[in-house]
């Protein structure tokens, strides 16, 4: 996986060095005891995806769906001399077949591309967003748009060429209120070679010229701008978060807060609060989740003297409040070290999220957390996973709210053989259950590596995620429902 695409986002450092770090580098298997996931399906290979991945390193990192068993799916596969990306959908139920997104081998004239996410409205409608390289001109942002079940041919952002000076941009994140109305965020690199925040709107089905974040260019004194989620409430209305660089000639970052109403984006601000968490040294917004116009709550984490926090900070009525650290994890960890890497609302005031901090005896555990009517409860390990955790190495990677209290959640964890398995955990009722390992994902995974990379609910109980696993074959990628 030599160009599996990342962007900029300022992820926990734990998770996004340690786990896929892990994950990737290889492990033995051996023979396991395995308990399946209540009310989850049998996980499957992706239809289709084995002819693509010549080269034997797939995975499914993007889930959406709109309704029980309509979905759609993206990731990346490979080939003999570069990654790919691919989607795939669900309808009714049942998964078509895979295939590359349409046009993007004509733009990236087989250099590699990469997918950065995904979001579906209705059945067969979704958008798609990510990059490509070519030869000599550097990193490019696209689009791709799903119209009533077929795939448009993936295009360039408009306008980002215009922008995009120093040939070094990405769109990393894209949220559709309905077909053909979505909103799109990345950065760019300006002719300083500094990187800068974008936005991109589409309307009835045509995207709009790219606009630098307003406000962003005052912000960004250390050339380190992106937006790194978009969400979007209604056509028009939407936020995004990102980072700017607060400090002239250092890698320092600093998260922002912005929101688009009726269609126009107003200015960019700092998030509120989060200089006096960190003292002036890093943070970052990964993860925002929006219920209606002006409502949304988002997550990440922010440095300390001795590591990484996890943070919070909530839009109400169209005000952001203060950030706040997620309260609790000095009784979890030893050094009270913690990231969040997913996170979702079902209503304004009630979200859930997962994410990773460190235990004893340099352990990775992996935690929930839940927020009730605007206030944050404190987080706990995973119920269960410390059964099935005997390597000492958990990470949740996407959290995904059916409605409010009824969430779902899903990871991985290092067992006994030190191979790493495909987990879920589900809450009820606004009370999580216990960890389970994906059904039928150990009998997949004989080279030792699976992980659930993203999930998306509907309604409480219904839900689709998606990862990988490793075989005689290579990397391969994953789908399973939960009904």
């Amino acid at each position: 996986m030599e160009r599996q695409h990342t962007n900029r986002r300022c992820l926990t450092m734990i998770a996004a060095v340690t786990i896929w770090s892990a994950l990737l580098s290889g492990a033995g298997a051996a023979a396991q005891t395995h308990t399946a996931a209540s009310g989850w399906g049998t996980a499957q290979p992706v239809p289709g995806l084995a002819a693509l991945n010549t080269g034997h390193d797939a995975v499914v990192n993007l889930m959406s769906c709109t309704s029980a068993g309509n979905c759609g799916a993206a990731g990346f596969y490979s080939t003999s001399s570069a990654q790919e990306p691919f989607v795939v959908s669900e309808t009714n139920g049942t998964w078509g077949k895979a295939e590359e997104i349409p046009g993007i081998a004509a733009l990236d004239r087989g250099q590699g591309s990469g997918v950065s996410e995904l979001s579906c409205t209705s059945a067969g409608n979704c958008s798609a967003v990510g990059d490509y390289s070519t030869p000599a001109t550097g990193l490019h942002a696209f689009v791709a748009d799903e119209t009533n079940g077929t795939w448009g041919k993936a295009e360039d952002v408009p306008g980002i060429a215009a922008l995009n000076q120093g040939k070094n941009a990405s769109t990393d994140s894209v949220s559709c209120a309905s077909a053909g109305n979505c909103s799109a965020g990345g950065s760019y690199e300006d002719g300083s070679f500094h990187d800068q925040a974008f936005v991109v709107d589409e309307t009835n089905g045509s995207w709009g010229t790219a606009q630098e974040v307003p406000g962003t260019g005052a912000l960004n004194v250390g050339g380190h701008g992106d937006v790194d989620s978009v969400s979007c409430a209604s056509a028009g209305d939407c936020s995004a978060v990102g980072i700017y660089g607060n400090v002239p000639h250092s890698n320092r970052q600093q998260p922002f807060v912005v929101d688009e109403t009726n269609g126009t984006w107003g200015t960019a601000q700092k998030v509120p609060g989060a200089t006096k968490l960190d003292k002036g040294r890093d943070a970052g917004l990964g993860s925002l989740s929006c219920t209606s116009a002006g409502n949304c709550g988002a997550g990440g984490s922010y440095s300390t003297s001795h590591g990484q926090q996890a943070f919070v900070v909530s839009e109400t009525n169209g005000t952001w409040g203060k950030a706040e650290e997620v309260p609790g994890f000095a009784a979890l960890s030893k050094s009270g070290q913690a990231g969040i890497n997913s996170l979702s609302c079902a209503s304004a005031g009630n979200c859930s999220a997962g994410g990773i901090y460190d235990g004893t005896q340099s352990t990775l555990k992996a935690f929930v957390v839940t927020e009730k009517n605007g206030t944050w409860g404190k987080p706990e390990q995973v119920p269960g996973i410390a059964a099935l955790d005997k390597g000492g190495v958990a990470s949740i990677n996407s959290v995904s709210c059916g409605a409010t209290g009824n969430c779902s959640a899903g990871g991985t964890y290092k067992d006994t053989a030190s191979t790493f398995q495909a987990f879920v955990v589900d809450e009820t009722n606004g009370t999580w259950g216990k960890a389970k390992e994906v059904p039928g994902s150990a009998a997949l995974n004989k080279g030792g590596r699976a992980a659930i990379g993203s999930l998306s609910c509907t309604s409480a109980g219904h839900c689709s995620a998606g990862g990988w696993y490793t075989a005689g074959s290579g990397q391969q990628g994953l789908v399973v429902g939960r009904t």
